[in-house]
């Protein structure tokens, strides 16, 4: 059922940003898909009527204030561009791919959620997702940048769900283990496909885009009472960063 709620998307040009604008619009939302790449979002676009596509740059103050200066009302926002970038230990961990993650990660984040926080106040009943990650709960060697990062978004979570108490707005966050997009490890090992394969190899039913979706989603349309704070999701082959377990295949 079409509704005249308004649902942001950030990086939703592919992968879990992608799988999520799909969703929300499937649930009856007018889904703004925000990210760099126009072309995929126009591909979208023409895909779903109800998705309106929008360039962003979320480490532009700029870009954001313009997004949010073109929509009339906000209902849902879904902080979900991220990602990470290198996996060296931090003896020898790379200034400029730190500053990377933390900008996008952290401070895109924090750009969105400012600009776009009086709208969801606004529209009386407001929904808040930040897309973290375990990484954000549990360190793990080789990704001091990347977890940096994603515990200081969890952190800024839990602050806005004490700073938002008593306001219409239910402050989510969803924070998946593995999950195999075509992007994700590609860009963190620098463009290597091998090496960006070899994460997932053996690993019977990695988590999809979809099924991070459908767990958002799950999330944003719960009764107005109810608040998801924290939703960890992992494939069944995951029991923590450090536990996985791979099928080997005979000589």
């Amino acid at each position: 059922m079409t509704t005249n709620k308004i649902a942001v998307v950030t990086g939703a040009s592919s992968g879990i940003g992608e799988a999520t604008a799909r969703r929300l619009a499937a649930e009856g939302f007018q889904v703004v898909a925000a990210a760099r790449r126009r072309d995929r979002l126009d591909k979208l676009a023409a895909e779903i009527p109800a998705i309106r596509p929008v360039t962003l740059d979320v480490t532009s103050q700029e870009s954001v204030d313009a997004l949010a200066a073109s929509l009339d009302r906000c209902d849902v926002l879904v902080n979900n561009a991220g990602g990470a970038v290198g996996l060296e230990p931090v003896s020898s961990g790379r200034v400029d791919d730190w500053q990377r993650m933390y900008e996008v990660n952290v401070l895109g984040t924090l750009r969105m959620t400012r600009a776009l926080l009086p709208k969801l106040i606004e529209s009386g009943d407001g929904v808040l997702v930040m897309l973290t990650s375990v990484a954000g709960l549990v360190s793990y060697e080789g990704g001091g940048g990347y977890c940096a990062a994603k515990h200081a978004q969890t952190s800024m979570t839990e602050t806005l769900r004490l700073e938002l108490c008593g306001e219409p707005v239910r402050v989510v966050e969803v924070a998946p283990g593995m999950v195999m997009t075509e992007e994700f490890s590609l860009t963190r090992f620098r463009g290597d496909a091998t090496a960006a394969a070899k994460v997932y190899e053996g690993v019977p039913g990695p988590l999809t885009a979809d099924d991070v979706a459908d767990v958002i989603v799950f999330a944003v349309t719960r009764p107005s009472h109810v608040n998801i704070d924290r939703l960890v999701v992992r494939p069944r082959a995951q029991a923590a960063q450090y536990k996985l377990h791979r099928v080997t295949t005979g000589a």
